[in-house]
């Protein structure tokens, strides 16, 4: 089995101790991943992936807020382009001028983001389960969720909760379930377990901008960068149409859809994993 990851921070702009997990070779020739997480996730999810991918560098940041990352005094910093500073600290920390990014739902928006904010900063993009259109039952029912704590009493407790909520995901086995449960979860204090994010982090989703952001626009700019897009099956974030005019866009992207799974893929996914190795393969080519 492969080492475990460095567990390392940085500092943010604003002094927020941020926690990343640094796995795989710092000296490999691969170009190195940089996952970025879904909404509530954080760097955990990409265990398995990471291990997977070695021995090219893979660097799984917790967004602030979130897992091991420190909490922000004030909530109006749970901001997309907070997240994007914060990203572009990591890698000027780690010295690293390019990537494959890897983003799952918010990641991969980020990842739209980073290719109109910092193109030059991204030789691939793998987007999972997310696009410029966004599904507004989808968006209702996550937010209804994240932005109050349901502690519950134990880990068995968390799994069974979870499968509950989650019935199309693609995890099968006990450990994985607990693994996620893991990543979702964190025991306080108290004996209970509560959610592994800042509640407030949906107070700025709950009062959105009007205008609301132009995706469109964010996509668009992703034409330059080799694509990949991971759809759920039945995902109810990206749909099929959106996909359809995401290709129709972008018409060198590569796509594949995942039969019978739901937001979010996990990526251990037999079809996500050879779409991720053949994706990455092609990046290397291309590099040397």
């Amino acid at each position: 089995m492969p080492p475990a990851p460095r567990e390392r921070t940085y500092s943010s702009a604003d002094n927020l101790r941020l926690f990343f997990r640094d796995w795989g070779d710092e000296l490999s020739p691969a170009t190195p991943a940089l996952c970025l997480p879904g909404l509530t996730r954080n760097s955990s999810d990409f265990a398995k992936l990471a291990r997977h991918l070695a021995p090219r560098r893979v660097i799984c940041p917790d967004v602030r807020g979130r897992g091991r990352s420190a909490h922000a005094a004030d909530w109006r910093s749970y901001d997309p382009a907070v997240y994007l500073d914060d990203i572009r600290h990591l890698l000027a920390s780690l010295g690293l001028g390019k990537v494959i990014l890897v983003g799952t739902s918010m990641g991969g928006l980020l990842g739209m983001a980073m290719a109109a904010a910092m193109p030059t900063m991204l030789a691939g993009l793998v987007i999972n389960d997310v696009g410029p259109e966004i599904g507004t039952a989808g968006v209702g029912r996550i937010l209804a969720y994240i932005a109050k704590d349901r502690p519950v009493a134990d880990w068995p407790s968390a799994v069974a909760h979870l499968k509950e909520i989650l019935p199309h995901m693609s995890l099968t086995a006990d450990d994985d379930w607990l693994d996620f449960a893991r990543g979702s979860y964190r025991e306080h204090p108290d004996g209970l377990l509560h959610f592994d994010w800042d509640v407030n982090l949906a107070r700025p989703l709950l009062e959105p901008p009007e205008p609301p952001p132009d995706l469109w626009a964010l996509w668009h700019a992703t034409r330059a960068i080799p694509t990949l897009v991971i759809r759920a099956g039945v995902s109810d974030i990206l749909s099929a149409e959106t996909l359809a005019r995401m290709q129709a866009a972008h018409p060198d992207m590569r796509q594949v859809t995942l039969p019978g799974v739901g937001h979010a893929p996990v990526l251990n996914e037999p079809i996500a994993v050879k779409a991720i190795d053949d994706f990455l393969s092609a990046a290397d080519h291309r590099r040397h």
